[in-house]
């Protein structure tokens, strides 16, 4: 393992976890090319862990040559998602559960999943069902840890008070959106944060049970990646399209100026800023993070040992603007 890398156990999987997590949702991936150049960089840093979805166009097909080629299965950790909701119904149901982990198995060219996550969550539909599913792919031998991405703190209670109560095993991993800048807005829809002060006790229910949370959006879908400057709020729209929706709020160009400020100080990026920000937590955060760059990814590595004190921790998410 490479020793700027941190790594940490993760409840019902086999091999340590890095900290960092290499996100394909990124164009190339996502459109089936190879891109062994990337990966190779990205597990030469000391990356062993892989985010996907079955919603991800072929990206996780791109992965899966790239492991097996590599010869690395054994090596790697391979998260992945499955259960999104189609334009035409919500598709959160042991059916649609196994179809799109099937598909998941083919293209990944394995068959085993070290984490499945629910891609997004139906309030609609009774969690008994989805546990036993669960349940039993991995009394199969075929996922390890699981949990869901887009699942609100009522839920994922209601998710394992079932397991509890039928001897099952519960949700171990999450994986909701979390950083330095927070969603203010979902264009996408049945997207959760647990950023912000409406979602303190999601917090503190995550850091009582010290749940490894996957967090995704690890840099603001690029709100904090230098993108964008905090006095460019005008370009939002231009930049960012449908996504400016989400961060483009008086606050969160706050925030940026201020990892502005502290760049500038610390001769680094406002992305290491903001990623140590977000690792630095005391949540058991692991931070997802989708770059096209080999350049970024040895930034982002970086970022893992930038020193922020307790009252620059403070200073960057303050809520108060000016």
């Amino acid at each position: 393992m490479n020793d700027t890398m941190e790594y940490r156990d993760v409840p019902y999987v086999d091999k340590r976890v890095s900290r960092i997590v290499f996100g394909t949702a990124i164009g190339s991936m996502m459109n089936n090319e190879d891109r062994f150049d990337l990966l190779d960089a990205v597990f030469e840093a000391g990356i062993t862990t892989y985010d996907s979805a079955a919603s991800y166009g072929e990206a996780e097909a791109s992965l899966g040559r790239w492991v097996k080629a590599r010869g690395l299965r054994d090596q790697v950790t391979i998260l992945t998602k499955g259960a999104n909701p189609s334009q035409y119904r919500d598709r959160v149901t042991p059916f649609d559960i196994m179809s799109d982990i099937e598909d998941s198995f083919a293209k990944l060219q394995t068959d085993f999943i070290d984490i499945y996550i629910l891609h997004r969550d139906s309030p609609r539909v009774p969690v008994g069902p989805i546990v036993e599913c669960l349940n039993k792919l991995h009394i199969d031998g075929r996922i390890g840890a699981f949990g869901g991405s887009n699942w609100t703190l009522a839920r994922t209670l209601e998710v394992n008070a079932y397991a509890k109560e039928h001897g099952l095993i519960p949700f171990t991993v999450c994986s909701p959106n979390y950083c330095l800048a927070d969603m203010m807005g979902d264009p996408w829809g049945g997207s959760v944060t647990i950023s912000g002060d409406a979602n303190a006790d999601f917090r503190d229910w995550l850091r009582a049970n010290q749940m490894p949370i996957f967090a995704y959006s690890s840099l603001g879908r690029g709100f904090l990646s230098g993108k964008i400057k905090s006095n460019e709020a005008d370009r939002a729209e231009e930049i960012f399209g449908r996504a400016s929706v989400e961060y483009a709020y008086p606050i969160n160009f706050e925030r940026l100026r201020r990892a502005e400020e502290l760049a500038k100080e610390k001769n680094v990026t406002v992305s290491q800023v903001a990623y140590s920000w977000l690792m630095h937590q005391d949540l058991n955060v692991f931070g997802i993070t989708g770059t096209e760059s080999p350049d970024n990814i040895r930034k982002t590595v970086d970022a893992l040992h930038l020193e922020l004190s307790a009252e620059e921790m403070d200073y960057l998410h303050t809520s108060m603007v000016g």
